[in-house]
């Protein structure tokens, strides 16, 4: 029973606390490995005493402790490292409270919001490293995600994602990359590829690669957290805001999308009383506001698409030719398969099933989405509304076969035995 208890505990400190303890030993030590090293030390420590002895009564702050000794006893015994008396000052100086996440976030004398994860998240997405660099880093560091989990993402290996990402450490070492929020001229050049990363986070979060849960809450958190962080730093911004609006408008279905069992429910079968009508009314107020200046992003557009979801007041009365519409605006600004299959399926509702049936073909014919479950999943229930069960079975084993995420894949393989039926 304690040892069942402590790895409770432990889970709940890695999902919920990890990234927080890792920015700061980053900062403190200034080495992306070193402090993934003695983090990780500290969480084996925790294993193997916490069973023995109990859970302390600060679990977190104890992972904390322990850590931080553990960098120090590396930067002690590595003659190499760099501006080591340095780093050794600031860990033996810090104190443990410094490493918890602060209720209030002041902000630096130049306006910079005072959070470590901000600046872990920017120093991952520095321009120097790649783009796929930046993504893959920042799910490892920021979001907790493990090698295999990131490798799996990128259709990768692990030991090739593993190679990557010790390049991406080495090379902000190397070039002693900041790490920091940058500010002035920089910090346009380098948002783009943050609010991807943030997003990327958040779609983890809503349909997790590696958990068998659908959902982790704690992602969706950190994500919706560090969009409102930066729209502190960078307030009326539009496609800040459109992130933001777009990731409160689906986070607020989140309670509705699993049964008590966990099994997935789609948009159609949900209970919309479950919805969190606050932040569907916060998402809805950025939107209008966003529209109102006039100010078309991609981020807007799909935050536009999903406040049209969450103001249907049931499935019938959701407005497809608008999300059409929209998703044709989406294309011409960001072309990509994916939404030309959301634009498809947004068609086959709005104009019946054959006509999204027809895009749906063209799309597989180029074969750019082969093995993405969503294109099987889509065409199967298409098949279904157009009353075609026996190829729609066809489609969904092969969804089946294609979907990683085992609670997406068990919803997949009931809707096949409904259709079967």
């Amino acid at each position: 029973m304690i040892a069942r208890e402590a790895r409770d505990v432990l889970d709940l400190i890695f999902r919920r606390e990890r990234s927080q303890i890792l920015a700061v030993l980053i900062r403190l030590t200034g080495d992306f490995s070193v402090a993934e090293d003695a983090l990780q030390e500290a969480f084996t420590d925790a294993l193997k005493q916490w069973p023995a002895d109990g859970v302390p009564p600060r679990p977190g702050a104890w992972i904390t402790t322990v850590a931080r000794r553990r960098a120090i006893d590396v930067v002690r015994r590595a003659r190499t490292f760099r501006r080591r008396q340095e780093v050794l000052e600031r860990l033996q100086a810090a104190e443990p409270t410094s490493f918890e996440a602060p209720v209030a976030v002041p902000n630096e004398d130049d306006g910079v919001p005072r959070d470590d994860r901000l600046r872990l998240l920017f120093t991952c997405c520095h321009p120097a490293l790649s783009l796929e660099s930046q993504v893959a880093l920042t799910l490892r560091m920021v979001a907790g995600l493990t090698t295999r989990e990131i490798a799996r993402a990128f259709l990768s290996t692990e030991p090739t994602m593993a190679q990557r990402l010790t390049r991406a450490k080495d090379k902000i070492r190397t070039a002693d990359i900041p790490f920091r929020v940058p500010g002035g001229g920089e910090l346009p050049e380098r948002l783009d590829a943050v609010l991807a990363v943030i997003y990327l986070v958040f779609n983890e979060s809503y349909t997790s690669t590696g958990d068998a849960a659908l959902i982790r809450d704690d992602l969706c958190n950190e994500a919706i957290r560090l969009a409102c962080l930066l729209d502190q730093l960078l307030p009326r911004h539009a496609e800040v805001e459109g992130l933001l609006a777009l990731m409160l408008l689906h986070g607020a279905r989140r309670k509705a999308r699993i049964d008590a069992r966990g099994d997935l429910i789609t948009l159609e079968r949900q209970d919309r009383s479950l919805w969190d009508r606050a932040m569907i009314e916060e998402g809805c107020a950025l939107v209008d506001t966003e529209l109102r200046r006039g100010q078309v992003g991609t981020y807007q557009i799909q935050a536009a698409i999903a406040a049209l979801h969450a103001q249907a007041q049931s499935p019938e009365r959701t407005d497809w030719p608008q999300i059409a519409a929209l998703y044709a605006l989406l294309l011409r600004l960001q072309p990509s398969p994916v939404v030309e299959l959301n634009r498809a399926v947004a068609i086959g509702m709005a104009a019946g099933p054959a006509a999204g049936l027809a895009l749906i073909e063209g799309i597989e014919a180029r074969g750019e989405l082969r093995g993405y479950h969503l294109l099987s999943a889509a065409r199967a229930e298409l098949l279904v509304r157009n009353g075609n069960a026996t190829e729609a079975q066809k489609s969904y084993r092969r969804a089946i076969n294609e979907c990683a995420n085992p609670a997406e894949r068990a919803y997949l393989t009931r809707r096949l035995a409904e259709i079967a039926s």
